[in-house]
């Protein structure tokens, strides 16, 4: 029996080559090809694709700039599938080093040139026996569920479906439609949410002022979950304790901008999943995936174009 056919483009790189062909799969031009695997952006992307093309993965997680250039919409008789949840792990990790960094009041020390013990006691912080809201508990959640699970900390999880998600430390599980009850309960809030239109300022001034003074949110979905000038406003009044964002709004952020100087936010230029960790992962999700399509089973992350992710 013949080997499926799959093509690499817009460059075929020996890492993915072989991600394919680990899969159970052959590389093969796209003319000839069932599926293509796509290692750049939207807008390189062919205008028109064979008619024999099943199914497309694509390079990034989050997909609204595919939306945006209209390229899924295009092609409704194709499945596209996301690498989301290929870079979990590292984005996860990077979430709960900005969490971390912020309930032990490390942005402030790091600052100090002088022996401020005193004074930096007070707002030094534990995650023991906290609530985190893990807003958007995909991927990215579900690996920091699991880092979480030794410091002793509540997750109160919330997903789309609220379907219950079962793991160490969850306490509950909520439906988006719950979203608005959180804010109040909760001691800090990672987001991890897609960005659509109805995920847009998910944060905005009325939410921040339910939390609490100590609250540090942390962003490494997208910055339009955030309503930046009503983070900027809570942060200098200490509605909240801080944020920490590997994504904002606008992105790049501007040298000058006030998050830049606020000293109880933490921003990193979107490098939660660098280069040299993303082409490794993102094998490894090809290979799993080309395992499914070649056996006929579900892809994964599977794009919901009608959900706009």
């Amino acid at each position: 029996m013949s080997s499926t056919p799959i093509a690499i483009g817009p460059a075929v790189t020996p890492l993915l080559e072989r991600a394919v062909t680990d899969g159970g799969a052959t590389v093969a031009d796209l003319g000839q090809a069932r599926a293509l695997i796509w290692n750049s952006g939207p807008a390189d992307f062919p205008a028109e694709l064979p008619a024999g093309i099943e199914w497309v993965q694509l390079f990034s997680a989050g997909v609204e700039e595919w939306f945006a250039r209209g390229v899924l919409q295009r092609f409704p008789a194709v499945v596209f599938t996301s690498a989301a949840g290929a870079f979990a792990h590292s984005v996860a990790e990077h979430a709960l080093a900005m969490l971390l960094a912020g309930v032990r009041y490390l942005p402030q020390q790091l600052r100090a040139d002088s022996w401020r013990q005193t004074e930096f006691f007070p707002h030094i912080g534990t995650l023991r026996d906290t609530t985190i809201a893990i807003v958007g508990a995909g991927g990215i959640g579900r690996e920091l569920i699991a880092l979480l699970e030794p410091f002793g900390a509540r997750i109160v999880a919330v997903t789309r479906s609220g379907t219950p998600i079962s793991a160490p430390g969850v306490v509950e599980t909520l439906p988006a439609s719950r979203l608005p009850e959180i804010w109040s309960r909760v001691d800090h809030v990672v987001v991890g949410a897609p960005a659509t239109p109805e995920t847009r300022h998910l944060i905005g001034k009325e939410e921040l002022a339910q939390l609490k003074p100590t609250s540090w949110v942390i962003n490494i979905a997208r910055g339009s979950l955030i309503d930046t000038d009503a983070l900027v406003a809570a942060l200098r009044d200490g509605t909240i304790g801080g944020a920490g964002l590997d994504v904002t709004d606008p992105e790049p952020l501007p040298d000058g901008h006030p998050l830049w100087e606020l000293p109880n936010a933490i921003v990193t230029p979107h490098d939660s999943n660098p280069p040299q960790l993303r082409a490794a992962a993102y094998a490894a999700h090809v290979t799993d995936n080309v395992a499914r399509f070649v056996s006929g089973g579900d892809l994964n992350a599977r794009i919901d174009v009608a959900a706009g992710y």
